[in-house]
């Protein structure tokens, strides 16, 4: 098992026995911290995750981003392996992907591409201080957002990490696939990420 293999069964254990109410507690004040930033409030099109597997979930957050009258959108697997992203309000029918996990219902000319996004809120296992990210392992995010790689920081889509703050690490190793967050949001606080690169 490689170091990264190790850290991901160790942090999805963690995630998997917190409780329902520390979920609850966790998301209402990773809400507050992303009010905190203004692009979170005034941005239009803004791309989150529905969870799964103990992932820190999005419902408070989403419900000041709706009364606002700003558009949702959750990601759709596409061929290459890459993510587009559909509008989703509340009442659209959504469909298991191959993973379990539940994407919107539309047709194809309705997919947003990742470069049409002004905000992206990206779930992770594990993070560090200078925006590096530790995912589930299949590298969708980092194929998708590829094209900001070698672009100066913030850009947009400005990317924003999501995560309970024990999943912050000391320092995760460079790869070269890998994109940096621009922020990581926590239940605690909102981590500039291009200060602390």
């Amino acid at each position: 098992m490689t170091n990264r293999q190790d850290l991901r069964a160790q942090l999805k254990l963690q995630r998997a026995n917190l409780t329902a109410a520390a979920r609850i507690a966790a998301a209402t004040g990773m809400a507050a911290v992303l009010e905190q930033l203004p692009e979170f409030i005034v941005d239009m099109h803004v791309a989150g995750y529905w969870a799964v597997g103990g992932e820190l979930p999005l419902h408070v957050a989403l419900a000041a981003l709706m009364a606002r009258g700003q558009n949702y959108h959750l990601p759709v697997l596409t061929r290459g392996r890459t993510l587009h992203f559909a509008r989703w309000r509340q009442g659209v029918a959504v469909q298991p992907n191959r993973y379990g996990i539940p994407e919107p219902q539309c047709v194809p000319a309705e997919l947003l591409a990742p470069q049409a996004l002004d905000l992206v809120l990206v779930p992770l296992l594990g993070f560090d201080r200078r925006g590096h990210r530790l995912g589930t392992g299949g590298g969708y995010y980092d194929r998708t957002f590829a094209f900001l790689k070698d672009v100066p920081r913030p850009a947009q889509p400005l990317l924003v990490g999501i995560g309970y703050s024990f999943q912050e690490l000391p320092a995760l190793p460079d790869q070269t696939w890998d994109i940096q967050m621009d922020f990581v949001a926590t239940e605690l606080e909102l981590i500039d990420c291009t200060v602390s690169a």
